[in-house]
C-alpha cells in the first residue's frame, strides 16, 4: 500500500475494543472520505476539524477505495500523526489522487466508489512469537527502512505467521529474515468498517 509523510513499546499492542467507533462515528467517517475525494474533484476546502473529542484522537488510518468490487485506490499514515478525521480525509483524497499504481480517479468515478476504513492502534514492540494472525497488523523497520501489512493481509493471502514476517520484511525492502536479524518488530490492531461489510474490532 502507498504512504504518504511518515503518517505514515512490551508486548501490549495498545489495541482497539471490538467496534470501539458508534454506527454513526463510521457513518461520518465514511460520507467524510467521500466528501474529501468529491470536494477535491471541485477544488473546494473541506472543513478538518474533528467534531468530537474522540474524532480528535491520533490514529493510523488506511482508506481503500472499490470501483466494482476492484481496487482503486489504497493510501494510509502507519502512525498516529494526527486526528483520526483528519487522517481519514487526507487518505482518502491521496488514495484517490496520488497512489502511482492507478490513473486519478474522476468525478464520474467518485460517485460509483465504495469505501474501506481502517483504523489503527499505535504500533507496539511485539515479540515474533506472539504475533495473532487475523488480530494483528505488523510494522517492521530497520536501518531507516520500514513496510507494513494490515491485519487482514495474511488472512486474505492464507499466510502462517512466518510468512506474514517475511513478506513484512520484504515489503520494506529488507531480506526476508531481518525479522529476527535485529529488525524491529511492532504489532497493531485495526478496526475495519466500509459500506458494504461488517465492521469488525481487532482485525
Amino acid at each position: 500500500m502507498s504512504q504518504l509523510r511518515p503518517r505514515l513499546d512490551g508486548v501490549d499492542t495498545g489495541e482497539l475494543s471490538a467496534c470501539e467507533f458508534s454506527t454513526d462515528e463510521r457513518s461520518l467517517l465514511l460520507r467524510l472520505a467521500h466528501d474529501s475525494i468529491l470536494f477535491a474533484i471541485a477544488r473546494r476546502e473541506i472543513t478538518l476539524h474533528p467534531p468530537t473529542a474522540h474524532l480528535a484522537e491520533h490514529r493510523g488510518a488506511f482508506t481503500s477505495l472499490y470501483l466494482r468490487d476492484e481496487l482503486r485506490g489504497c493510501v494510509g499514515y502507519a502512525l498516529p500523526v494526527t486526528s483520526v478525521y483528519r487522517a481519514v480525509a487526507e487518505t482518502a483524497r491521496a488514495a484517490a489522487f496520488e497512489d502511482t499504481r492507478f490513473q486519478p480517479v474522476t468525478r464520474e468515478e467518485a460517485a460509483e466508489l465504495n469505501i474501506e476504513l481502517s483504523i489503527l492502534s499505535p504500533p507496539r514492540p511485539i515479540q515474533a512469537d506472539l504475533i495473532e494472525i487475523g488480530r494483528h497488523g505488523l510494522l517492521i523497520s530497520m536501518s531507516g527502512l520500514r513496510g507494513l501489512l494490515l491485519p487482514q493481509v495474511p488472512v486474505e493471502h492464507n499466510w502462517d505467521r512466518i510468512t506474514f514476517l517475511e513478506q513484512t520484511c520484504r515489503k520494506a525492502g529488507l531480506p526476508p529474515d531481518a525479522w529476527k536479524n535485529g529488525a524491529k518488530i511492532e504489532a497493531f490492531t485495526a478496526e475495519v468498517f466500509g459500506e458494504n461489510s461488517t465492521p469488525t474490532g481487532t482485525k
